[in-house]
């Protein structure tokens, strides 16, 4: 059996797997300094919490390596706890700016705000809202990778854990890299505790925010919370002129707190062939320009109600796994 994990507890639970677990056993689990444990099979890789540094990197890529190349029938556990997200990180291979099709307008704002923000220049956070697949997420991981090596590095803070994004800001102020806290496929219901942190961090806050610190998010809604009919139920209308509700103005003020809004929409065909042909090209997999191929990526898209950029990289990931 394989024994991978990361967080607080991970290697206290690696320690009591190795002692009650009666087959052999190997793996990697990777925790915060301070929260070791000697185990006799088990790897046990220490890093940096919240902020990850080269000892996370190398605890992913062993991670990675540890189940490569298991089969159906090995056994794998997998062991989380507190704080494992933020000890594993590995920058994506790969993905470049050249990549992103499509979006000129919103890549050149992002890079153009990145730079200044990389250069101690005033800078904005960043919201990126639209249709799903259309590389909001990937846009930013390609960002980040342009900028890696003048001292940027990306933490990616789940929703869940929004509420320690204080204590996270405060821990990362002071240091000299700069970083972009990233959150993807943001949203909120009413009711979660996040959603006050992150107004806190934005704006609005006593404390003046981190000046090495910026977030960068991703959602398909444009004011990040549900809106309901009875929302708007509530406007007024006043001298002829429309004054928006309580519940309105608050759903609002979350999503202004982000400097600036790209927004994307969905490709047309025409747009979608481009994507394709490129990831055709890219995995040397055939063209666009013959019928057939052409025909098989409407079709893919079809199938799936989408033509994002996101399923034209899995067409052709497709086709190039269908060649010879």
């Amino acid at each position: 059996a394989v024994v991978i994990g990361a967080g607080k507890a991970a290697a206290a639970m690696a320690f009591e797997i190795e002692r009650q677990w009666g087959a052999p056993l190997r793996g990697t689990v990777v925790v915060p300094r301070g929260h070791e444990l000697h185990c006799d099979y088990i790897n046990v890789i220490t890093a940096a919490h919240p902020v990850p540094d080269e000892n996370s990197i190398a605890a992913s890529r062993r991670l990675l390596s540890d189940v490569s190349q298991l089969s159906e029938n090995d056994t794998v556990l997998c062991l989380l706890s507190g704080g494992g997200s933020a000890l594993l990180t590995l920058p994506l291979p790969g993905v470049t700016l050249d990549d992103l099709l499509c979006m000129d307008a919103q890549k050149a704002e992002v890079i153009r705000n990145t730079e200044q923000f990389v250069r101690r220049r005033p800078a904005n956070n960043v919201l990126l809202w639209g249709a799903r697949g259309t590389g909001k997420s990937t846009l930013i991981k390609a960002a980040f990778n342009a900028f890696v090596n003048r001292g940027l590095r990306l933490i990616e803070v789940e929703k869940e854990h929004l509420v320690d994004l204080v204590e996270i800001v405060e821990t990362l102020a002071g240091r000299p890299e700069r970083f972009l806290i990233y959150c993807d496929d943001l949203s909120f219901e009413a009711d979660d505790a996040g959603y006050k942190s992150l107004k806190a961090v934005l704006e609005g806050s006593i404390a003046a925010p981190a000046e090495n610190v910026m977030i960068y998010a991703s959602s398909n809604r444009r004011h990040l919370l549900p809106e309901s009919k009875a929302d708007n139920q509530d406007v007024h209308v006043i001298d002829g002129e429309i004054h928006p509700g309580e519940a309105i103005e608050e759903k609002v003020s979350l999503s202004e707190r982000f400097g600036l809004w790209l927004s994307f929409y969905p490709f047309d065909q025409a747009q979608y062939l481009e994507i394709v042909e490129h990831w055709l090209q890219r995995l040397d997999s055939g063209s666009c320009s013959d019928p057939e191929t052409r025909l098989a990526a409407l079709r893919w898209a079809r199938q799936r109600g989408s033509r994002s950029g996101r399923v034209a990289r899995q067409f052709a990931i497709d086709q190039a796994g269908r060649g010879d």
